[in-house]
């Protein structure tokens, strides 16, 4: 399911890790991913910051991609992303779920659909620049 973008291949990212991410969408963006995974077939967490696509306008949108379907969206949290401007945000793993911590204090609660305690594979899709992606 994977398309395109950065991948970032046998990685470790494990339940009571928090990754820290750092990008800069294009200055005309007009969305990015970043995808947490088993494999490249399917997406345990997309996360798509929306500034305008699929209908959406300045909105964040998680999901998962399971067995060739994308399963319900969680529509959660503020939209602190500016076109051509740097972000940062956090994820924290826990057993139960991915709780996305943005830049304007908003969280996002999104469940660990697929229950699995490591993921290797990180993704990147869209209108972004990844400058530097950290787990700890």
């Amino acid at each position: 399911m994977i398309q395109s973008g950065l991948i970032v291949k046998n990685m470790s990212f494990k339940v009571g890790q928090t990754m820290t991410i750092v990008g800069v969408p294009s200055p005309d963006a007009s969305n990015f991913a970043i995808n947490i995974c088993q494999n490249e077939q399917e997406i345990t967490m997309h996360f798509n910051a929306r500034f305008n696509a699929h209908g959406d306008e300045n909105k964040v949108v998680c999901n998962s991609y399971q067995g060739g379907n994308w399963c319900g969206e969680v529509r959660e949290g503020g939209f602190p992303f500016r076109q051509g401007e740097e972000f940062q945000l956090t994820i924290e793993f826990t057993p139960a779920e991915f709780l996305v911590k943005l830049s304007d204090g908003s969280v996002i609660h999104f469940p660990n659909r697929v229950g699995a305690e490591k993921y290797a594979l990180l993704n990147f899709d869209g209108d972004v620049r990844i400058k530097g992606i950290r787990i700890e």
